[in-house]
């Protein structure tokens, strides 16, 4: 199946590992051009040499105000174009109620919410028909993580975001979708799994209630978003489509 993806120009934020990553390798190996983004320099000039000549690295925080147009200049610079924004960001601190600090939460809320909104506006304002706008939000749009209250709170009030945002963009043919990640096997989760007393039998008891019995591979992740940001998804908007191995047992 082609997914329409040759010489398509998309930008990817977080894309120096993790969940980003795994998006950005998809694109590209179906013949998109990326930028990629993440905060540390080296970091992102190192991601951006794996992925070859069809990809350039922006180091760029998601919480700057001006990153928005920064990322898009880049795109029409290097590669002539821009059709497409994958919004990821490191998960905010973990944390229960009573341990999150107001900086905590002020920091995840500029990076990983008001970023993002600023980002989509920016994005939605250069797009035409055929262009998306993609969020990799979590599992916690459903139903809330223990120990993860931080992107409890935050994580849904962006999915309503970009659920508003597909109704609005839709007369002009752009897309928005939304991707929920569970437990995919990333340096993210590993590190959650590990501040437990005991991270081999949490990681066991994890994945014993997912229905397909493991924690899913990044490179399975970044298949599905790759496909929900290809013209072979034209309509599929609005969508929050769980990638989980089955977790989420709701409709």
């Amino acid at each position: 199946m082609d997914l329409g993806l040759k010489d398509r120009v998309y930008v990817v934020t977080g894309a120096t590992r993790g969940l980003g990553n795994a998006v950005a390798r998809e694109l590209v190996a179906d013949g998109a051009k990326v930028v990629v983004t993440g905060r540390d320099e080296k970091s992102v000039a190192d991601a951006a040499s794996a992925l070859g000549p069809n990809a350039v690295g922006v180091a760029a925080d998601n919480a700057d105000p001006e990153v928005s147009a920064r990322l898009i200049a880049a795109a029409r610079e290097h590669f002539g174009g821009f059709d497409g924004i994958l919004v990821s960001v490191g998960g905010p601190a973990p944390g229960f109620v009573a341990d999150n600090t107001d900086e905590q939460w002020q920091s995840a809320f500029e990076s990983v919410f008001l970023g993002a909104v600023r980002l989509a506006r920016a994005a939605a304002d250069e797009l035409e028909a055929g262009g998306v706008i993609g969020f990799v939000l979590s599992g916690s749009v459903h139903e809330p993580i223990p120990g993860l209250t931080i992107s409890n709170g935050l994580r849904p009030g962006l999915a309503g975001f970009a659920k508003s945002l597909a109704d609005e963009l839709g007369p002009r043919g752009i897309r928005v979708v939304g991707v929920l990640p569970a437990r995919i096997d990333t340096d993210r989760v590993r590190e959650l799994d590990g501040m437990s007393a005991d991270p081999e039998a949490t990681r066991a008891a994890n994945e014993s209630r997912i229905p397909l019995r493991r924690y899913g591979r990044p490179e399975e992740f970044g298949r599905a978003a790759a496909f929900l940001l290809s013209p072979a998804a034209s309509y599929l908007t609005g969508i929050m489509l769980p990638v989980d191995g089955g977790m989420r047992h709701g409709f």
